[in-house]
């Protein structure tokens, strides 16, 4: 049972080693055994085994660590066996590029909302890819329309842990976002203006599987200059609701009751 413990320990500490690299920059020895806790020498074995598993990678001359490519082999086969990504990847591709926005397509995941498909249009171009970023639920389109579909009890459970701020237009007061969600859900999408990101706005609609159950959701965003909703809504929300019936009759839904 020692064993077995301390084995589970290891695998804890790895784990932990790279999520320190969560935001994309590379790191030494010291600031990632600083970071997580845990002692130098370990974190330099367990980074030595992560490196050899092509996991994380060594910069031969500044000894700065990042990310491995192995990862890139191990997200694609995580990322290609998950349903919506299978049924909304060309949907969302061919979307970017008629409207020259972004298309992302994310799938609940405990209090977040996980990107599984990500694409850019001509007027939305990003510096980095959104694939497999995590965003909240209360400050996005997207993550609204998922709240939207949600019981109380589930929507109680998701935001427990309070309402953070991202920008001063963030909804931080229960009650605020919960009149909110009521519109988003008898109107069949949701909208945010600079409530994430500044400069930023999008629309999104929820995605259902077959029992009608909502389990993600399709947003379409981009700078203020190129969205804006001001006078785009109409046309970029039914767009957003016609994607996601879409990609929900892919999934299996045929309708209420059917």
């Amino acid at each position: 049972m020692a064993a077995d413990k301390g084995s589970n320990q290891s695998v804890e500490k790895a784990v932990a080693l790279l999520e320190a690299f969560r935001d994309g920059e590379p790191r030494r020895v010291g600031d990632i055994a600083r970071e997580t806790g845990i002692g130098q020498s370990t974190a330099s074995r367990l980074l030595a085994t992560l490196e050899a598993a092509g996991l994380v990678e060594r910069d031969p001359v500044t000894s700065l660590y990042f990310l491995g490519t192995e990862l890139l082999t191990l997200a694609g086969v995580a990322v290609n066996r998950i349903p919506v990504h299978r049924t909304s990847r060309m949907v969302a591709q061919t979307l970017a590029a008629e409207l020259g926005l972004g298309v992302n397509v994310g799938i609940r995941q405990g209090s977040e909302l996980v990107y599984v498909c990500h694409f850019e249009g001509a007027q939305s171009p990003k510096s980095h890819t959104l694939l497999g970023e995590r965003v909240p639920l209360h400050a996005t389109s997207i993550g609204k329309a998922v709240l939207s579909g949600l019981t109380a009890a589930d929507r109680d459970a998701v935001l427990s842990r309070g309402l953070p701020a991202y920008t001063q237009r963030t909804h931080t007061q229960r009650a605020m976002l919960d009149r909110e969600l009521a519109v988003v859900a008898r109107r069949g999408y949701a909208t945010e203006i600079e409530e994430f990101v500044l400069g930023r706005a999008s629309v999104a609609a929820p995605v259902v599987d077959r029992s009608g159950a909502t389990i993600a959701a399709v947003s379409i965003s981009g700078p203020l200059s190129a969205i804006a909703l001001e006078t785009r809504e109409p046309e970029l929300a039914r767009v957003a609701v016609e994607t996601a019936d879409r990609i929900s009759s892919a999934l299996g839904f045929h309708g209420p009751g059917y």
